[in-house]
C-alpha cells in the first residue's frame, strides 16, 4: 500500500470516475491509475470500484467505507507535514483562502496587509466563488479557510466559526425620490427596478426572503456578484440597488447615496471555516485573528478537537 494508490482512489471518486481526469490531476497515465487501484484492490482483497467493463461506474458498498478510511489517511499525512514545517520553524508556505468577492474586495485588503507584515514569507491565494464552491475548496484542502455568509456552517465536514454581522443597505444617486421617505418600506422598493446580486451571493437569499414572505414580486432587472458593477448600474439610472453595506465606498461612488435597509433584511453573519480534522499552521491562526480579532487560538483547537472526537 502506499500513497499514490491511495489518490488514485480518493481522486477518482472525485472525478466523477474518470481515469483520465484523475491521470491529468496527479500528472500520470491512465494506465498507472488503473494499475494502481487494481494493486490496492488486490493487495486488500475486495473490489473498491463497481466497472462496466473497464470503465469505473461508481463505488461497491465496501468501497464507500474504504474511501472514507482513505480520505483521512491522506489529510492526516498533510497534517504529517504541515506539522513538520511549524516544528522545524518554517515561517514560510502558501496560505490559501477561498472568499466571496464582497470579502475579498472591502474587508480582507486591510486583514491581509497586515498578515503579510507580520508574515512576508508566506504568500496567500485568494480564491473568489459562490459560498458552495468556497465549501467544496476548503473540504478537498483547495483552501485552508473558507471565509463566506451562513451557507458554511451546513458542511458537516467543516467546522465554521461566526465572525460578524452585516446588513444591506439601498443605493439610489442624488436626488431620487424614495430619499424623500422617512423610511423606505418594501412596498416602496417594490415600485421601483431593482438591481443586486446574483442568486446564491453576498445574502441574496435574504432579500429573496423578505419580498415572499411580503407576499411581492420584486422586478430584479440586472444581478452581478460584484457590489461596484452593481453601483455602476444604478448610477446610470437603470435601477434601485441592494448592496452589502461594506461594499458602499462614497469616495468612489460620490453620486450615489446609502439608504438604511436593515429593518427589511435579515442580518447576514459572516462565518469563517475550516476543514475538520485539518492541521492550522501558526501563521493560518493569526490570519483567522487578524480577520476575528474574538477568535481565540484556544477556541478554535478546541472546537476542531470537539468535531474530531469518536462520536
Amino acid at each position: 500500500m502506499n500513497f499514490q494508490q491511495l489518490r488514485s482512489i480518493r481522486e477518482a471518486a472525485r472525478c466523477g470516475f474518470n481515469l483520465t481526469e484523475v491521470a491529468n490531476v496527479l500528472f500520470t497515465s491512465q494506465p498507472g491509475v488503473s494499475r494502481q487501484i487494481r494493486e490496492l484492490e488486490e493487495e486488500l482483497g475486495v473490489e473498491i470500484f463497481e466497472r462496466n467493463g473497464k470503465r469505473l461506474t461508481g463505488l461497491t458498498e465496501p468501497g464507500k467505507g474504504i474511501l472514507g478510511i482513505v480520505e483521512r489517511l491522506l489529510l492526516e499525512a498533510e497534517n504529517l507535514r504541515r506539522a513538520s514545517k511549524e516544528y522545524a520553524g518554517e515561517q514560510s508556505g502558501t496560505l490559501s483562502i477561498a472568499t466571496t468577492h464582497t470579502q475579498a474586495r472591502y474587508v480582507l485588503p486591510r486583514v491581509v496587509q497586515a498578515f503579510r507584515d507580520a508574515f512576508p514569507q508566506v504568500r496567500i491565494a485568494l480564491q473568489q466563488s459562490a459560498p458552495e464552491h468556497i465549501a467544496e475548496w476548503v473540504i478537498s484542502g483547495k483552501a485552508d479557510i473558507g471565509i463566506a455568509t451562513e451557507g458554511l456552517s451546513q458542511f458537516k465536514e467543516l467546522v465554521s466559526f461566526p465572525c460578524y454581522t452585516w446588513s444591506h443597505v439601498i443605493v439610489v444617486p442624488k436626488g431620487h425620490p424614495l430619499l424623500g421617505l422617512e423610511q423606505v418600506s418594501l412596498e416602496d422598493l417594490g415600485t421601483w427596478p431593482l438591481i443586486t446580486y446574483d442568486v446564491g451571493f453576498t445574502g441574496r437569499g435574504h432579500i429573496d426572503e423578505a419580498f415572499r414572505q411580503a407576499g411581492i414580486e420584486p422586478d430584479i432587472v440586472l444581478t452581478a456578484m460584484d457590489s461596484d458593477v452593481i453601483q455602476q448600474y444604478v448610477s446610470l439610472g437603470m435601477g434601485v440597488g441592494l448592496v452589502a453595506s461594506m461594499a458602499v465606498d462614497q469616495g468612489k461612488h460620490q453620486e450615489m447615496v446609502a439608504i438604511n435597509a436593515s429593518h427589511l433584511f435579515k442580518a447576514n453573519i459572516a462565518r469563517l471555516a475550516v476543514r475538520r480534522g485539518a492541521y492550522l499552521r501558526g501563521y493560518a491562526f493569526d490570519f483567522i485573528q487578524q480577520f476575528a480579532p474574538e477568535l481565540k487560538r484556544a477556541d478554535i483547537v478546541n472546537a476542531l478537537n470537539e468535531a474530531n472526537a469518536p462520536q
